[in-house]
C-alpha cells in the first residue's frame, strides 16, 4: 500500500451497528454506564472489553479481557456483518451540521500529519486493543490540505444503490457505497491521496496505529466541514464560581459577572455554574485552550488538565459528563480552521481536545482487517 489503499478484507454492517450508540472514544465513565445498560453482544464491548460489567466485576485487565473480545468480534462479524474484499467505500454524511463527502480507505499512519497533542495512556490502551483484535472498528477522519479537492466531486457523483443507509440519533444520515478493483477505485484512491493529509478527528487513533499495517480513515474535504467547540468541565472539586473568580483574579485576569446565556468569543472564556456566569479575558494571542489549561486550570486552581477533575465536553450547550459532580463549565469559542492549518503548516500541534470537526463518520459501519 502507498499512502492510501483499498481495504483488502473488511466487513460491512448488514443493518445497524450492534449495541448502544456511544462513540467508542467517549469518556470511560460514559462507556461503563452505556455497557451497564446494554445487552450482551455489542461492538462497544469489543472496543472496551475491560469496561464491561463482567470484566469490572472480575477485576479483569485489558490484557485479560482481550481473548473474550476477539471471540465476541468473530461472532459479530458472522452475524451482524458481511465480508467484503479489496474495496474502498465512498461515504456521505448529511445532517444539521452540514454535508461531507469522503472515502473510507486504508491509509499509512506515517503519512498523516497530527493536529493535536495526545494522552499517552489513551494511545497505549487503543494500540493494545487494535493489535489484540487485529481489526479496526472505527475510522479516523482526515482532511486533505489543499484549496481544491477533486475527491469531493467524485464521491458526490456516486448514485448507485448504497450498501449502508442509516440515521444516527443526532439526525444525520450516513450513506456508504462499496467500489471494487477497477478504474473507478483507482480514480477515488488517486484523489484521496493527491494532497497531504492531516487529522481532523482521531489523533489518538492515528497514534495508536503507528507500526501497524494501516489505518482505517475517512478522507474528506467537506464541503461543509466545520470546527465546533470543545469546552472544559470542572468536576468534583467543590469549588464555587466565587472561588474560581478569586483564584483567576489572583493571577491577574480580568473577571466580570455576565448573564449565563453569554457566549464565548476568541480570547474570552465564559465560566458557567448553574444560572450564574463570569467572563474571563485571556491576555494571550495564542490558542485559548492552551492558556485555559496552563493558567486558568493549572496555575490558578492547581488542577492537572489530565486529571479526572477536568473533562472535555462538546456542543453549543454542553451538559455535565455522566455521573459527574459538575462545578462549572468553561466555555470556549471554536478554533478557526485557519488557525489549525497555520499550526499544521508550521509543524506544530494544537492542545489536546481543542478541535471538534463535524460532521463525523459513524463508528462501526465498516470494519477492516489488519492482515
Amino acid at each position: 500500500m502507498g499512502r492510501v489503499g483499498a481495504i483488502s478484507r473488511g466487513w460491512v454492517v448488514r443493518d445497524r451497528v450492534p449495541g448502544p450508540d456511544v462513540d467508542e472514544f467517549a469518556e470511560p465513565e460514559r462507556i461503563v454506564a452505556a455497557l451497564a445498560r446494554a445487552r450482551p453482544g455489542t461492538l462497544l464491548a469489543v472496543q472496551h472489553p475491560h469496561r464491561t460489567p463482567a470484566a469490572l466485576a472480575a477485576g479483569s485487565s485489558l490484557f485479560d479481557a482481550l481473548p473474550h473480545a476477539r471471540a465476541e468480534l468473530a461472532h459479530l462479524r458472522r452475524n451482524a456483518y458481511r465480508e467484503v474484499r479489496d474495496v474502498v467505500a465512498p461515504y456521505r454524511v448529511d445532517g444539521p451540521d452540514g454535508t461531507a463527502y469522503g472515502l473510507l480507505c486504508m491509509v499509512d499512519p506515517a503519512a498523516v500529519g497530527h493536529t493535536e497533542d495526545v494522552y499517552p495512556d489513551v494511545v497505549a490502551e487503543r494500540a493494545r486493543v487494535l493489535s489484540g483484535l487485529g481489526c479496526v472498528t472505527s475510522a479516523a477522519m482526515l482532511v486533505p490540505v489543499a484549496r481544491e479537492v477533486g475527491l469531493t466531486r467524485l464521491v458526490a457523483e456516486v448514485d448507485d444503490e448504497p450498501a449502508v443507509s442509516v440515521v444516527d440519533p443526532g439526525g444525520r444520515r450516513h450513506w456508504l457505497w462499496l467500489v471494487g478493483p477497477g478504474d473507478r477505485q483507482d480514480a477515488l484512491l488517486a484523489a484521496a491521496g493527491e494532497h497531504p493529509l492531516m487529522v481532523a478527528d482521531g489523533n489518538h487513533r492515528v497514534a495508536a496505529s503507528a507500526g501497524l499495517s494501516g489505518l482505517l480513515a475517512l478522507v474528506t474535504a467537506g464541503p461543509d466541514l466545520r470546527i465546533g467547540p470543545i469546552h472544559r468541565a470542572v468536576v468534583g472539586t467543590g469549588l464555587s464560581l466565587a472561588d474560581l473568580t478569586v483564584a483567576w483574579r489572583a493571577v491577574g485576569l480580568t473577571v466580570t459577572p455576565v448573564d449565563a446565556a453569554t457566549r464565548p468569543s476568541p480570547g474570552v472564556v465564559v465560566a458557567v455554574a448553574g444560572t450564574s456566569a463570569v467572563r474571563v479575558e485571556l491576555p494571550s494571542d495564542g490558542v485559548d485552550h492552551a492558556f485555559v489549561e496552563a493558567v486558568l486550570l493549572d496555575k490558578a486552581l492547581g488542577l492537572d488538565p489530565e486529571s479526572p477533575h477536568v473533562r472535555p465536553v462538546t456542543g453549543d450547550v454542553p451538559v455535565a459528563p455522566d455521573g459527574a459532580d459538575l462545578d462549572a463549565v468553561l466555555l470556549m469559542a471554536p478554533v478557526p480552521l485557519a488557525d489549525v492549518l497555520a499550526v499544521h503548516a508550521e509543524g506544530g500541534r494544537m492542545p489536546r481536545k481543542s478541535t471538534y470537526f463535524t460532521p463525523k463518520p459513524r463508528s462501526g459501519l465498516l470494519l477492516a482487517d489488519l492482515d
